[in-house]
């Protein structure tokens, strides 16, 4: 990969979007249950998905995707510094000295996003052991402040093509994740079961202590630039055989109600204002329910939830909601000491979302407060052993404004 350095960048397409069925609606679908769709709350399309803000500055050239490698050309040379600098601010706990070392090797190789020239903001750094059909990637990161835009999985998918493209024969990947990425590097297809066979890579690799090995497999029919587009397309097929088999995608006309007016009688007379009543609908009378398969028999009487119920719903749907937050992995499980060796020298009554829901779950909490307190624990904590301006210090006020927000809603 000598000379000048050319961009990779793909290209996202606005994707159609089924106009019958929504998340929901699917969901029972796939669980053996018919959905009546005349209620018209389900028959409107569901809300299209905003396009990610990093496949929009892709798309308008403000980033770009650069295969690079140290060829001793200036450029490369430029953009192989900021990749260094970037990987040593965003994984603190590798030795300084270590990283320099390896994004300069020449025998490594880079993938780096651009920003407005060659400002890095993401970055995988991996060596190619092509004679033996995998690759190792050794660093990934994205800029802090740029986290929330998808970077992380535009520059994968953008990887995944580039190594096919470059080397056609290397259809496995193997990294070590430390606790805080393997969730991020399971959304990308990677998984702790190692298939390929440890004769193939043991020795090549390093072995990081503390870190978890993970495996992706490439698939050779797929164009991870275009899986948006693939999944569509199943979505598509999928509906299609629904409605061959289910009437789910069938809309019924409105219901009519009659309505009548009463008048009180008293001592023989008519007195008072006529009221108006409606007139009770039979329920095999609506329309497409007894195409549904719908008896009276299935009439299930509800018994109104308790107080405690209640609450403890409300604690899972607010836990749901910090766990799923961009900026909350580092509250997803408890420290690890290989980590942080002095943290619980420091903080004596650690907490975190991972045991935060085995206590929700344990009826521990005997009300929200105490679930709301051992949360601001969880950010108190960050606070107190990372230093100020640090990204899990920065984490801990996003993820803390988060649930305040939530609570707010819910109060008002």
């Amino acid at each position: 990969m000598n000379g000048e350095i050319q961009p990779i960048n793909g290209h996202e397409t606005t994707i159609k979007v089924e106009d019958r069925l929504d998340e929901g609606q699917l969901d029972r679908l796939a669980t053996g249950v018919t959905v009546d769709t005349a209620d018209s709350a389900t028959t409107t399309a569901p809300p299209v998905k905003p396009e990610k803000t990093s496949a929009i500055e892709l798309r308008r050239g403000v980033i770009q995707i650069l295969p690079v490698e140290n060829d001793k050309q200036p450029r490369s040379l430029v953009i192989l510094t900021n990749l260094k600098t970037l990987f040593q601010k965003q994984l603190p706990v590798m030795p300084r000295e270590y990283i320099a070392r390896l994004v300069f090797d020449s025998n490594q190789k880079c993938l780096a996003i651009c920003k407005r020239g060659y400002k890095v903001v993401g970055g995988i750094c991996y060596r190619p052991f092509e004679h033996r059909g995998f690759a190792e990637i050794v660093f990934f990161a994205t800029a802090s402040v740029d986290q929330e835009k998808g970077y992380g999985g535009l520059l994968m998918d953008h990887f995944k093509a580039h190594i096919k493209r470059t080397y056609p024969n290397m259809m496995h990947f193997l990294t070590y994740a430390d606790n805080y990425a393997v969730g991020y590097f399971r959304k990308q297809g990677f998984s702790k079961e190692i298939t390929l066979d440890r004769s193939i890579w043991a020795g090549y690799i390093k072995d990081y202590e503390g870190g978890t090995i993970m495996q992706c497999t490439m698939l050779p029919k797929v164009d991870y630039l275009s899986t948006k587009e693939l999944v569509a397309k199943q979505r598509e097929a999928i509906l299609t055989k629904i409605r061959q088999m289910s009437k789910s995608h069938v809309v019924y006309e409105g219901l009519k109600f009659e309505v009548r007016r009463e008048g009180t009688v008293e001592g023989g007379g008519e007195v008072g204002q006529n009221e108006e009543k409606v007139v009770p609908i039979d329920p095999k009378d609506v329309p497409g329910l007894r195409e549904s398969g719908w008896s009276p028999s299935m009439i299930v009487r509800e018994t109104r939830p308790s107080a405690k119920d209640l609450e403890k719903s409300t604690m899972k749907r607010l836990l749901t909601e910090l766990q799923a937050h961009g900026s909350s992995w580092a509250f997803l499980a408890p420290v690890n000491v290989v980590d942080a060796p002095d943290y619980y020298d420091v903080i004596k009554n650690p907490v975190d979302f991972g045991t935060m829901e085995i206590k929700v779950e344990t009826n521990q909490y005997p009300n929200l407060e105490a679930f709301l307190a051992d949360a601001q624990l969880v950010f108190d904590n960050c606070r107190k052993y990372n230093a100020e301006g640090s990204i899990f210090w920065k984490n801990a006020n996003k993820v803390e404004k988060v649930l305040k927000d939530l609570v707010s809603r819910l109060r008002n």
